[in-house]
């Protein structure tokens, strides 16, 4: 009962997610606002349900599979991505570089906050 409960929790965080990207004609795909529903409501509740988390680790255990589906989309799009290869990897490039940027200020910022948080405290 515990895998149907939490299974029902994220396909009912997807489909508001879903209903609201169609609603609001968002440019942001439904499962990604899903996510987001699933986690301001983790937040709210401060912890995650067993359910949810028997879900999560039953569904981690069988990730790699979830990847067939795109392999084989990439091998019968392959003409396609050969003809946009350099703005992918221009892309790529791009991206990968702003999130490592993104993520090192964050970092610096909450290291700093921690150190004056530790300050204050001693």
């Amino acid at each position: 009962m515990s895998l149907i409960i939490g299974m029902c929790i994220l396909l009912g965080c997807q489909f508001l997610g879903e209903v609201i990207s169609r609603a609001l004609s968002l440019p942001v795909p439904g499962p990604v606002l899903g996510m987001l529903i699933l986690l301001i409501g983790l937040l709210i509740r401060g912890s995650i349900p067993a359910s949810l988390r028997t879900m999560g680790e039953g569904l981690l255990k069988y990730l790699t599979l979830l990847f067939v589906p795109a392999g084989v989309g990439l091998i019968q799009h392959f003409g396609l991505i050969r003809q946009e290869l350099g703005i992918l990897i221009a892309t790529l490039l791009v991206s990968t570089s702003v999130t490592i940027l993104v993520t090192s200020q964050i970092l610096q910022r909450v290291a700093r906050k921690g150190r004056a948080a530790g300050e204050r405290e001693a």
